[in-house]
């Protein structure tokens, strides 16, 4: 199981219904991306109607709540804190003067240059209220359009000088303005919905709120939404680069999602039929951790031939545990979260998958509680690389100290997490089951050589530190 997640976007543009159900679906949705707070932000004949609180979304938007959000345009957001601490001043979307208009903008993702443009904004005379790079964005597109004084002019100036993944929706002057780092980083998908448009960070969000996803937003595209249409698009200057996130796949986005054309089920499917292959074990059961690694764990068993078991059931009503705030928290947690199948584990030998391994903690754990159920021996398999390094575009797992692989051999990770073996997926089979070239993807926290230039760190593209 992986460190935190990211969060998620969605921005809606209607002809004349109200925006507000429409963007609650959509978070609902995407709940999955951010547990820690939400908002809604709706424009309506000029005037910003905004609200947000911390908790999971149905908590926080009620229908009396929704009533009060009016109009037909607006964005919406569900968040875990990356950059940022974890307080309602900090939850989005965020409200900004543009000029002599109220805004509002939220943003998936993490700068790499966040202090260098605070440092310039604050040198303009920029006061920043809190310390989310959300607010700094917002901030940087608002002075830029002093000078250009068209908006989605201002948006590309603006996204020119960000380095790091992002999405990013824009509510101001009755349009939604949405885009995406150059790169492709962070995702965000274009579709439809009833007599409008609509963007999200994922496929599963347009369906769930009635519509259909028709694209993704092209890595530097900046899209305008008026009056429920497309009406304009154009392009931050992009390197033609691509470095997609390898982990929207392996774990963040829902199974039933399509990114970037791939279907993230079948991807996770195929990571364990490569599994199966590379790190056969002898065992009688192959079990997932619920949810996330299901797919990996049928894929598993078809090829292995082992019988698949529901051997862990999960409590619905529990957080995801890697997005609650506190790792003492998530630890305690995971016991509410998953019981054992009581005499189903007793005496066999488990094959436990799980979509990755960032620190280790959790899997331990598990592990634990399988042994305790009577499992005879337990072998990890995982469906992800061993993750060495940070990452710095909106993953919480700044630190190698934290990552359990980073040192470590597998043999040495199985003695941390008290399995009787682990063995990840390659780096050549993650690829290959995603389906994309491995340099249209950003693999940074598996070998540590990044997109993008980061202070200490390597680009992929760079053999030596010294060539910075």
């Amino acid at each position: 199981m992986p460190a935190r997640e990211q969060c998620g976007v969605v921005g809606v543009s209607l002809q004349s219904t109200g925006a507000a159900p429409y963007l609650f679906r959509g978070l609902r949705a995407l709940q999955h991306r951010g547990q820690e707070s939400a908002g809604i932000a709706t424009s309506s004949h000029g005037t910003l109607y905004h609200r947000k609180g911390m908790g999971l979304v149905h908590e926080i938007f009620g229908q009396e709540i929704l009533d009060t959000l009016r109009g037909p345009v607006g964005i919406g957001h569900v968040r875990y804190s990356t950059t940022g601490s974890s307080d309602l001043e900090n939850a989005q979307p965020i409200v900004v003067k543009i000029r002599d208009q109220d805004g509002a903008i939220a943003h998936n993702g993490d700068l790499v240059n966040f202090e260098w443009i605070r440092r310039r904004l604050q040198a303009q005379g920029v006061e920043l209220l809190g310390d989310a790079d959300t607010e700094m964005m917002a901030q940087l597109i608002a002075f830029e359009y002093g000078r250009t004084r068209e908006l989605d002019a201002a948006i590309r100036r603006a996204a020119a000088e960000l380095v790091g993944g992002y999405a990013v929706v824009l509510l101001a002057g009755g349009r939604v303005y949405a885009f995406r780092d150059p790169l492709g980083i962070r995702p965000l998908v274009l579709g439809t919905v009833d007599g409008g448009a609509a963007v999200a960070s994922e496929s599963v969000a347009l369906e769930l709120m009635g519509g259909k996803a028709t694209r993704d937003i092209a890595p530097g595209e900046v899209v305008v939404l008026d009056k429920g249409q497309v009406v304009k698009t154009s392009s931050i200057a992009s390197p033609g680069a691509r470095a997609h996130c390898m982990f929207e796949w392996v774990y963040f986005s829902r199974p039933d999602s399509i990114a970037e054309g791939r279907s993230v089920y079948e991807a996770r499917y195929r990571l364990g039929e490569r599994l199966a292959k590379e790190s056969p074990a002898e065992a009688d059961l192959v079990v997932p951790v619920p949810d996330s690694a299901r797919p990996q764990a049928l894929g598993f068993a078809s090829v292995s031939g082992i019988p698949y078991a529901e051997g862990l059931i999960k409590n619905r009503f529990v957080e995801r545990t890697f997005i609650l705030p506190d790792q003492r928290r998530r630890e305690f947690e995971v016991r509410v979260k998953l019981h054992p199948v009581p005499g189903l584990l007793r005496g066999k030998r488990v094959v436990l998958l799980d979509d990755s391994i960032v620190r280790g903690t959790t899997l331990r754990e598990i592990v634990q509680m399988v042994r305790s159920a009577g499992a005879s021996r337990v072998d990890v398999r995982v469906g992800c690389p061993p993750i060495r390094a940070p990452c710095y575009f909106g993953v919480d797992m700044k630190a190698r100290r934290e990552l359990v692989a980073h040192g470590r051999e597998e043999a040495e990770v199985a003695q941390v997490i008290g399995a009787d073996s682990v063995h990840y997926v390659s780096v050549a089979g993650l690829v290959e089951a995603i389906g994309l070239p491995a340099q249209d993807l950003c693999l940074g926290c598996l070998t540590g050589k990044y997109p993008v230039d980061v202070p200490e760190e390597r680009h992929r593209f760079q053999k030596s530190l010294g060539e910075f």
